[in-house]
């Protein structure tokens, strides 16, 4: 009302001034009584700096050529209009002339003023960055009553949610003398107390003891020793969130009518409240009978399996309704899986007595549903049909809940698109009984340098390489595809190189089709390396000597030449998670004066046929919750001792005799390899156990002939280097590379011909955004190598436990540290106790 009096009283002066000006008589007294009608001739702004004039007119609704009245309406709604927007501090409209019948506004605004700097008072360094990121507050914005007020709510509630409930704050705004109209905002803030609750009093309870109840509430805790690792801030959000977990907790054990009657804060001292709760829980209740209504599809007798709630059983509402809906083979999935996409069941219930509850399962089954699209969305740089073919979701045929789930899957296995983000968004249409989907995709690099150093033989090895993971071969030729490389056809090529300086060099490429010709998911894989050891390395034989006849000699070498071609496919018996995996590989190995091993001189050669069968059903190769991936292969040469005719028996160890002996190699190899991933908080998928177990065993047909080669270097990271005569190396972390692969009373090293691993790891993820994929564990394991069944004792195992971290990046891959503690003493003695174990680019 003050508002309008001073534009009238303003007006009033105006007229009064322009009568004077143009000798128009002018009696205000009169006008008030007698408003005067005007064609509006024309409408300017003045006071503002940052706003457009002829956008302010409009909002004003002031309209050159209508007419108005003065005073009236029109010039009073004008003014409420600008009000509004919340944006001026001062409006006044004035009459700038008049000429005839024609009047002539001008509206005079005052801007809010503009934020020009915000101080932070009271709070850390850490803490000032938190509130800057949430409030958001940037130069040049106007600074209003509902700026001010949100800030202190916002700073309130942060403060809040750590446990400072007195938190008291004030904004004060005060004149920037070097900016014309701005202000300075400064935000005071004073903590007070953090508060804790000292007891939690419980009151009505009977079936449930007082130790129960509190262990039920999820986050308010009182502040003991016993929970001095959890949090026992009040936080009145997070209480009215516990009243509704304890009442879920009475209802899972059957007291479905439990409610909260009232609670209580009180306060006994500045920085500690006691929470009173009262509770009623009621009767127990009990499943008594459960029908099924409107089933045409399912018995109500397997639906019934189904379910798996038995007359008799504790009333349980969390149960019921996991097992009609959210589990994995709940009674709604059945007849998702069927395509039944609009499937609908309603338990009715009725209370029999005191404590029984009949169930009527009322069904609506609807139509099946058919696929009509099935869209690929967000695939910039994978071609459609790498990501289409791995889809188990076709158009035409019945919609399935489970064929969804195993293409996202599958999607996620492929590592070009980030599995944090695969959505798969279902668009039914009941009118026509059809239903669209749509796959929608965030494309992550996967491309990878590998840079890495390992400890091995008593010497460092780095490693250099280059993975292109989403390689397209068939536009090698296509200049336009170079940007830098040709990509989307989902092929990996893979090249990599290891030295470390003078004394070891190794060479590999591979390439992988994953769908050859296109049309079956047929892989071929091909690789060729190329490795030389040569002149002495004095902490070589120092680990791995044989006593005399090291010579140091600079002419020593060994030169291992090999290439493989294998060819892989998934299997739909026993179920269509099986793979096989068959391979053809050839080695020939030259040695020249190399008296570090049973052979010093000449030619071995290495023709070996590979056979794999595994099945894989993890979720996320990333951050694995849940599955599993178990393989069982074998590896055979041909067995020449039985058919080339030589008495092996009869051989010295003499150079001669062991080029004889070991020209060409034979062996039989079996190795078996488990890991099965379980969530253990199911409401998170965060905190997952991984357990792994490991063995293997190198055979022979000819005693006299066994190999020396394709055994296990057994400890450490599992990244020795590099591979001794074709072995495997099988990380044990708390002890050095190689420390656990037997040796003879005197030293002498005999190989790892028998292994077995077993490893436990609980890991958390504290990242998984797609630029990084970060993860703590804590790990337990177990392993031995040995050299035949007569030394073999499945409990003589060497343990270790640690803790470690890992991060994966899209360029480099997984990053690895460990810290990892070794309890027993190696089969290398002083080989054991803390060891580190640093890895880029390879999982362990």
């Amino acid at each position: 009302m003050i508002k309008r009096l001073t534009f009238i009283f303003t007006l009033f002066l105006s007229f009064s001034a322009l009568a004077q000006e143009t000798d128009t008589i002018y009696n205000p007294v009169t006008h008030y009584s007698s408003p005067k009608s005007y064609e509006l001739g024309g409408v300017t702004v003045t006071g503002v700096k940052h706003l457009e004039n002829n956008v302010l007119v409009q909002i004003s609704g002031l309209r050159v050529g209508t007419t108005i009245e003065v005073p009236g309406e029109k010039v009073t709604n004008a003014i409420n209009k600008l009000y509004k927007q919340g944006l001026f501090s001062d409006i006044q409209i004035t009459a700038t002339k008049e000429i005839g019948n024609k009047i002539y506004l001008n509206i005079q605004l005052q801007e809010r003023p503009r934020l020009s700097l915000v101080n932070y008072n009271g709070t850390s360094k850490s803490e000032t960055t938190k509130l800057k990121e949430k409030l958001k507050l940037m130069k040049g914005t106007q600074v209003t009553d509902y700026l001010v007020t949100n800030i202190k709510t916002i700073v309130e509630g942060y403060f809040k949610e750590k446990g400072f409930y007195n938190t008291s704050v004030s904004v004060i705004q005060r004149d920037d003398s070097a900016e014309e109209n701005s202000v300075i905002l400064d935000i005071n803030i004073d903590r007070n107390n953090k508060i804790k609750i000292k007891h939690i009093f419980v009151e009505g309870n009977t079936a449930f003891t007082d130790k129960k109840v509190k262990k039920a509430i999820k986050d308010s805790k009182e502040k003991t020793f016993r929970n001095f690792l959890k949090s026992s801030k009040y936080i009145e959000e997070k209480w009215n969130e516990d009243k509704l977990t304890l009442i879920e907790k009475y209802n899972e054990k059957g007291y479905r009518d439990a409610l909260v009657l009232s609670d209580s804060i009180e306060q006994v001292s500045e920085d500690r409240v006691n929470i009173h709760v009262k509770v009623k829980e009621g009767n127990q209740y009990f499943f008594n009978n459960i029908d099924w209504v409107g089933n045409t599809v399912y018995t109500g007798y397997w639906l019934q399996r189904v379910l798996g709630i038995k007359k008799g059983d504790v009333y349980n509402q969390t149960l019921l309704d996991k097992r009609l809906s959210s589990d994995d083979d709940a009674v709604s999935n059945q007849y998702l899986d069927k395509g039944y996409l609009f499937f609908n069941v309603n338990p009715v219930e009725t209370v029999i007595g005191k404590d029984s509850i009949n169930l009527e399962m009322r069904i609506v089954e609807g139509k099946q549903a058919t696929i009509d699209r099935v869209n690929i969305i967000g695939n910039t740089k994978t071609h459609e049909h790498v990501a289409r073919r791995e889809l188990y979701t076709y158009p035409g045929e019945l919609f399935s809940k489970s064929d969804i789930i195993r293409s996202v899957r599958e999607l996620a296995q492929l590592g070009h698109f980030d599995p944090e983000t695969i959505s798969p968004d279902v668009k039914p249409h009941p009118e026509s009984g059809t239903v669209d989907i749509n796959y929608k995709l965030e494309e992550k690099a996967n491309d990878q340098i590998e840079l890495s150093g390992g400890w091995g033989a008593g010497m460092i090895i780095g490693t250099v390489g280059l993975k292109f993971s989403n390689f397209s071969i068939r536009n090698m030729f296509n200049k336009e595809a170079w940007s830098p490389l040709p990509t989307g056809d989902g092929q990996t090529l893979s090249i990599r190189a290891q030295t470390n300086g003078s004394y070891y060099n190794s060479y590999s490429m591979s390439f992988t089709e994953p769908w050859l010709g296109g049309k079956k998911p047929t892989s071929l894989s091909t690789s060729i390396y190329y490795s030389q050891q040569t002149g002495y390395s004095r902490s070589y034989s120092r680990n791995y000597s044989y006593g005399a006849g090291m010579n140091g000699n600079s002419d020593q070498s060994q030169k291992v030449f090999g290439a493989s071609v294998g060819l892989a496919r998934r299997l739909k018996w026993p179920d269509n998670y099986f793979s096989l995996y068959n391979e053809v590989s050839y080695q020939n190995y030259r040695l020249k004066d190399w008296q570090y091993y049973l052979i010093a001189n000449g030619t071995s050669n290495n023709f070996s046929f590979t056979t794999t069968l595994s099945r894989s059903s993890i979720d996320n190769p990333l951050y694995t919750r849940r599955g599993s991936s178990f393989s069982l292969s074998v590896k055979v040469t041909p067995p020449y001792s039985l058919f080339d005719n030589i008495n092996y028996s009869r051989l010295t160890t003499s150079d001669r005799d062991n080029q004889k002996r070991y020209k060409w190699i034979e062996y039989h190899k079996w190795v078996f390899k488990g890991k099965m991933y379980t969530s253990l908080l199911n409401s998170t998928d965060k905190l997952v156990l991984y357990t792994g177990t490991e063995f293997g065993y190198l055979g022979y047909f000819n005693k006299d002939k066994r190999s020396p080669f394709e055994g296990f270097e057994v400890g450490g990271d599992g990244m020795s280097g590099y591979s001794m005569y074709g072995s495997d190396n099988i990380g044990l972390r708390g002890y050095e590379n190689g420390s656990l692969t037997p040796v003879s009373a005197n030293g002498r090293r005999l190989g790892g011909n028998i292994y077995s691993k077993f490893t436990a790891e609980v890991r958390y993820p504290l990242s998984l955004s797609q630029s990084a994929t970060i993860y703590a564990l804590a790990f337990a394991e177990a392993g031995n190598a040995y050299y035949d069944f007569e030394q073999f004792q499945p409990f003589n195992l060497k343990r270790s436990a640690g803790v470690g971290l890992r991060i994966f990046l899209p360029m480099f891959g997984l990053l690895g540290i460990d810290y990892g503690y070794g309890f027993d003493e190696a089969n290398q003695a002083g080989q054991n106790g803390g060891q580190f174990h640093f890895v880029i680019g390879q999982q362990f």
